[in-house]
């Protein structure tokens, strides 16, 4: 019945400093992109599906939108999202001289490495290493 997770969607007021983040940063492909001119909400959407693996991020942009502030603390309800890397440390590396900032961890434990940073939206994105 189920088959797997399709899709995640993230609304952006920044849609293409959002899309130059996935896909120029953590490798993402822009595998389609589409446009509502009659959405539910009276306004067209634009639509970008960026891939990463068969995992599929869509970002949603209209005029309008009130995007709330990414929640700073624990909270109930949705968290983030979590992309699985080979190698934390190279990893990390990378992404400072990206510019963009670790802004929990590396912690190490028996079975992974963890690690957080943040979309241009400020949506926490997990960084996971498992070990064998």
């Amino acid at each position: 019945m189920f088959k797997r997770i399709d899709h995640v969607e993230i609304v952006t007021d920044q849609p293409d400093r959002t899309v130059e983040f996935y896909t120029g940063i953590l490798g993402f492909k822009i595998k389609s992109r589409d446009r509502i001119e009659r959405s539910s909400l009276g306004v067209p959407m634009d639509l970008v599906y960026l891939d990463l693996g068969g995992t599929v991020v869509e970002l949603i942009s209209y005029a309008g939108a009130a995007v709330e502030p990414a929640p700073r603390e624990e909270h109930l309800g949705y968290r983030g999202m979590a992309l699985e890397v080979e190698d934390m440390q190279k990893t990390v590396a990378y992404l400072k001289t990206k510019g963009i900032e670790i802004v929990w961890g590396p912690i190490v434990r028996e079975k992974y490495a963890r690690a957080e940073i943040c979309d241009p939206n400020g949506y926490r994105i997990e960084l996971r290493q498992w070990f064998q």
